[in-house]
């Protein structure tokens, strides 16, 4: 006896509630599918149908029975595509989002490496700050900085550290002071990304020691390339990340504020759906991010790198 197979004529006998019916679907005739059928319950020594000359239903046992069967046939049924495709040619559209500031400093770029690498797929690349649900928007692919929406319904795999920095124009620290402690942000002009988790509280830590700030935002955006310009035209002090401030910290014209604290740690994370495994084209994907972003298998993101020795407003 095939049981995967007379699983699958199960689930389709369940689904259709016919006999005749699901034979036509898989190819077979009604006594074959009946065969297996009963084979099944001999097997699982249980009456999984209740048969009559009209209708076919559940029995108590077949109703339990039917959702880990299909889950079981599912399964089978992606490693098969797994195997299939696991030679083949990566081909056909990707759908992609990403929040628009990462999206475009640095996906967009890895991205079309990506498709030089397979010029077969067609990449769509959706860049939006909003936390959109990855499964409701058909995103094969989401990538997101912290803000997990639901765990279980979204498998989740690391890209790199992603932190977060404090910074300002030298010409704002020249007129307005450079802060010594979190809390003399209350004297200062805060530029805010509204999709901080915790709204306008801004959150320190030294060591052992904790200390939060609900800051009293003078320009707020969603989007962190439009508070990083702001900031370069000496408005204020942003809360940014690392990664869009890096070549801005470099040349000078933001600068370090309050370095000796540090904000909470987030990470670049790559979404997909947990009910199914990711196809080849999202695996491949995946794989060559972490490359990208990890590069010699080293948790320091490329954007990091330069950082290291910088050194911080005084004043």
């Amino acid at each position: 006896m095939d049981q995967l197979r007379a699983m699958e004529i199960f689930v389709e006998v369940a689904r259709l509630r016919s006999f005749s019916e699901a034979g036509r679907r898989l190819g077979l005739t009604r006594a074959m599918v009946s065969k297996h059928i009963l084979q099944l319950e001999d097997r699982l020594q249980a009456r999984l149908l209740h048969r009559s000359t009209r209708e076919v239903s559940l029995t108590d046992a077949g109703q339990a029975y039917l959702a880990p069967c299909t889950a079981t046939v599912e399964q089978a049924r992606e490693a098969a595509r797994v195997v299939a495709h696991a030679g083949a040619e990566l081909a056909g559209p990707l759908r992609i989002q990403a929040p628009s500031s990462f999206g475009s400093e640095w996906l967009a770029g890895a991205v079309a490496r990506f498709n030089l690498l397979h010029p077969q797929l067609s990449p769509m690349l959706y860049l939006d700050d909003a936390l959109l649900d990855p499964i409701e928007h058909g995103f094969d692919l989401t990538i997101r900085v912290g803000g997990i929406p639901d765990v279980h319904a979204l498998a989740m795999r690391p890209l790199a550290p992603c932190k977060g920095v404090l910074c300002a124009s030298p010409d704002y620290l020249a007129r307005h002071g450079v802060p010594q402690t979190p809390e003399d942000l209350h004297g200062h002009r805060c530029l805010h990304f509204s999709h901080l988790t915790d709204g306008t509280a801004w959150h320190f830590s030294k060591g052992e020691e904790r200390r939060t700030v609900r800051v009293q935002a003078a320009f707020t955006a969603n989007n962190g390339l439009v508070l990083q310009h702001a900031a370069q035209q000496g408005l204020g002090i942003v809360y940014n990340t690392t990664f869009l401030a890096w070549r801005a910290l470099m040349e000078g014209s933001l600068v370090p504020v309050l370095a000796d604290w540090e904000l909470p740690l987030n990470h670049l994370s790559a979404l997909y759906p947990a009910s199914r495994q990711p196809s080849p084209k999202v695996r491949a994907l995946i794989d060559h991010l972490v490359a990208e972003f990890q590069p010699d298998g080293q948790p320091v993101p490329p954007w990091d790198r330069p950082l290291r020795r910088l050194p911080a407003a005084s004043a």
